[in-house]
């Protein structure tokens, strides 16, 4: 078969074709019309195909009639639907595919929080730098504790939420720049470690621990994760692969937008621990075994589920119908 003869001769077909399956509203005439063109374009790719192999002219046509064959049968799910896949399948697989990423976060936090909890209770005048003595002993005494009792729990459960939500979308909104997340681990971590050491230095460390863990399991989490998503999308311009720059970010982008939605969940049942289970004199094993509990769910999500959904060729990312028939580029 001589492929620019067949292209020349079918051109204004699969241009008219092309036209159709873009108009946003189809008579009934066209719509016969676009069903007729369809079928001939379906004949005309077999051929290419059978006498050719694959080629540029093959990737054309196969483009065009997968747009059409969307506009045809592809009708836009209800959203009640659509829930299901979301929660069982890509946003299992978008956390899933930033566990490591999550992982060397939430080490790096940890070393940067102990440095600076070290430093700081060591050293006099670092202590000194940071306040009175009579503040920083009333910061330990009576502040840190009252911060989680001083509001009704409710408001404090919601407060805390919408925060933590906010800092998440941020460090996965913002991770195209890899500034940003680094900033919020840095900044996060060294605010963790300061008042670590102010707590240390008037004996509290057990009090700031038992305050800090219940809640703090599945909320530190949670920042990691969306701090590690942040840095994928960041990465995937950086090295897009065989992609071009702009189709790895779109991609990575759509898929952990994903995770930004995730998090508000994660982070609900977080400020509901943070709410209603740190403020109670409680046992403190209590506390914290109910803190465990609500990150060892989460991690069962991320991990079991996620690893499923990953198998079953999940990324995250929208449907083809959704995101659209990608371009085809030869070599």
């Amino acid at each position: 078969m001589d492929l620019d003869a067949i292209t020349a001769a079918r051109r204004d077909e699969w241009s008219r074709l092309d036209e159709l399956s873009r108009t946003r509203r189809l008579t009934g005439p066209e719509v016969d019309e676009l069903v007729t063109r369809y079928r001939a374009a379906s004949a005309d790719l077999a051929d290419i195909k059978s006498s050719a192999g694959r080629t540029p002219q093959g990737d054309v046509v196969s483009t065009l009639l997968a747009r059409t064959r969307l506009r045809l049968t592809g009708v836009r799910e209800n959203v009640l639907r659509q829930l299901p896949r979301f929660f069982v399948l890509q946003l299992p697989a978008a956390l899933y595919r930033v566990r490591w990423t999550t992982l060397v976060v939430g080490v790096v936090f940890v070393l940067i929080a102990t440095l600076f909890a070290a430093w700081i209770s060591n050293d006099p005048a670092a202590l000194a730098s940071l306040g009175a003595q009579s503040q920083l002993q009333n910061l330990a005494d009576e502040q840190f504790v009252a911060y989680y009792r001083e509001n009704p729990n409710s408001i404090f459960a919601a407060t805390v939420w919408t925060n933590n939500a906010w800092i998440s979308a941020q460090a996965v909104i913002f991770g195209i720049t890899g500034i940003w997340p680094v900033y919020q681990l840095v900044l996060n971590a060294m605010n963790v470690g300061v008042t670590a050491a102010i707590m240390a230095a008037f004996d509290r460390i057990d009090v700031f621990f038992q305050f800090i863990l219940p809640h703090g399991l599945l909320e530190l989490t949670c920042i990691f994760v969306a701090i590690a998503a942040g840095l994928h999308i960041f990465w995937s311009w950086i090295a897009p692969g065989r992609r071009t720059r702009i189709e790895a970010l779109a991609a990575e982008g759509r898929s952990l937008a994903t995770v930004a939605v995730g998090l508000v969940f994660a982070l609900a049942l977080s400020g509901v621990v943070e709410g209603f289970v740190t403020p109670r004199e409680w046992p403190w094993q209590v506390k914290v075994a109910i803190g465990a509990a609500a990150l060892g769910v989460f991690l069962l999500y991320m991990l079991v589920v996620g690893r499923r959904a990953v198998r079953l060729g999940e990324t995250g990312d929208l449907t083809e119908y959704e995101a659209g028939t990608p371009t085809l580029v030869a070599g």
